[in-house]
């Protein structure tokens, strides 16, 4: 962090990034905190997105599927994968990268935080229109042995 960078400078930076990524969804949860702990959506925008999620060594994309996956584990977390999830979609990871970061996440959360994840994702995903999801059913084998 730039120490010589005011108070309000990393704000409007933060939040320029917040409206990048997160869109309407990030400042509506920045909304909601102004009349309990305005001091907290101010370190969310400043801190969050203007100094940590804005660094260049991780593209957006990336720090989306580790936020995806950091929530997941977690648990409890549906909210904020709401939020993330969109932002997911918004910095171009596709519904199915998405999902299948979540599968994955179920070999290490455990499957009840893998499923509350994907369902919060699905009604992100059925919120802008991009279900059915394509793929094969569960009961349809990867590949079918030769007759």
């Amino acid at each position: 962090m730039n120490t010589s960078t005011s108070r309000e400078e990393r704000f409007a930076h933060g939040l320029e990034v917040l409206k990048r990524v997160d869109g309407r969804a990030g400042e509506q949860v920045v909304d909601a905190l102004a009349d309990v702990s305005p001091e907290l959506g101010h370190q969310i925008v400043a801190w969050a997105f203007g100094d940590v999620y804005d660094r260049p060594e991780l593209a957006p994309r990336d720090r989306q599927l580790v936020t995806l996956g950091m929530l997941t584990a977690l648990g409890g977390c549906e909210a904020q994968l709401d939020v993330h999830v969109n932002a997911a979609l918004n910095v171009g990871l596709t519904p199915e990268q998405i999902v299948e970061a979540l599968l994955h996440s179920a070999v290490y959360c455990g499957m009840p935080r893998a499923l509350n994840a994907t369902f919060a994702a699905k009604q992100v995903f059925a919120e802008r229109g991009l279900l059915p999801l394509g793929g094969r059913s569960p009961q349809e084998p990867a590949s079918s042995p030769a007759a």
